[in-house]
């Protein structure tokens, strides 16, 4: 229809098709924030249980906050990239510290707490306190790339740039919530990366991509890169039911997290299980698997030792037996919890 906006067309779109039961939809800034950290290089399947059960055991930004890291960080196992799950902790100490447990209304205060980027800011300032604040997640860039023609990889500075140029440019007076919902759910379930519904789509009459005949080429792929592959070697050290797990450093992969203690070679784990005073028995070879990460790939060889005896003190500071039945419910990474679920047969 001539003279019917973009945004027009995705908040009539929204009202009859969008998405309406997600669990933190209608909520306050404090749900909308956790949805928003969780999605994040998550899918909506994936995040919607996860989500459940912390607005459960935390209901409030104040429980948040009390709440000690591993108890935070023992909700988020499985859900990976734990600096989310770190900065979420610290931005509630924040909240409560400096702005007396209420959300701050002011985009540049949201932007200055851990873990909350231009578009997460502008996202509960949408969504939340319906000010008109541009978002540019990564569906929002697929729509907005085929819309408006917007050619090479979104992660490039240039393309960005003329993204964020245009999501501020096609932001209506009224109804921003809606229509910040309409991009999500547009990208999510019409505008897919893979098999769009085009025909479906309310803006396709004067979409670029849509119009060229050129949908699978915007936006343009992350360029290829060569994955580099790491070995390690987990080491399982049992005594009956308990198991060591170790505290891994708080930066860097899985940072903060129960882990196994973790070596180059199976030769170093023996030697660490000498220094521990830990009494070998039998000593046996896993299954080996590969976990893949963004940057790197990490070919895991797990090594199950009996332990004769389990050392009075941990076997290093840092480190503690759990009963596997506990160490379950740790902070402990997704292959370190499938490890310890096939040797407990659950």
């Amino acid at each position: 229809m001539q003279g019917d906006s973009f945004a027009a067309r995705l908040i009539r779109w929204q009202r009859r098709y969008g998405r309406h039961d997600l669990p933190w939809q209608g909520g306050d800034a404090y749900r909308v924030w956790l949805s928003e950290v969780m999605l994040q290089q998550t899918q909506v399947a994936t995040v919607v249980p996860y989500f459940l059960r912390f607005v459960e055991r935390f209901p409030t930004v104040d429980a948040l906050a009390a709440a000690t890291e591993d108890e935070v960080l023992a909700l988020w196992s499985g859900l990976g990239y734990y600096s989310r799950g770190r900065n979420l902790h610290r931005a509630a100490q924040r909240v409560m510290g400096q702005f007396c447990g209420q959300f701050p209304e002011q985009f540049e205060q949201l932007q200055e707490l851990p873990g909350i980027g231009r578009s997460t800011a502008a996202a509960i300032c949408a969504l939340a306190y319906h000010q008109p604040r541009a978002i540019l997640d990564g569906n929002v860039k697929r729509v907005l790339a085929r819309h408006g023609g917007v050619a090479g990889w979104p992660g490039e500075g240039r393309v960005e740039a003329e993204l964020w140029t245009l999501a501020e440019a096609r932001l209506p007076a009224n109804d921003v919530a809606i229509y910040t919902q309409a991009l999500m759910d547009m990208g999510a379930t019409l505008c897919r990366r893979s098999k769009p519904r085009c025909q479906d789509c309310p803006v396709h009459s004067d979409c670029a991509a849509y119009l060229s005949g050129r949908v699978a080429e915007f936006p343009a792929p992350r360029p290829k890169r060569l994955v580099p592959e790491r070995q390690a070697v987990f080491l399982l050290a049992m005594h009956g039911s308990d198991i060591l797990l170790e505290k891994r450093p708080a930066t860097g992969i899985w940072g903060g997290l129960w882990s196994l203690p973790q070596f180059d070679t199976a030769a170093q784990a023996l030697a660490y299980c000498q220094r521990a005073g830990i009494e070998t028995g039998e000593v046996c070879e896993l299954s080996g698997f590969v976990h893949t990460f963004s940057h790197f790939k990490l070919s895991v060889h797990p090594l199950l030792v009996s332990a004769q005896c389990k050392p009075v003190q941990a076997a290093e500071a840092g480190s503690v037996w759990l009963e596997i039945g506990d160490a379950l419910q740790a902070a402990i990474p997704a292959p370190v919890r499938q490890l310890l679920l096939t040797l407990s047969g659950y």
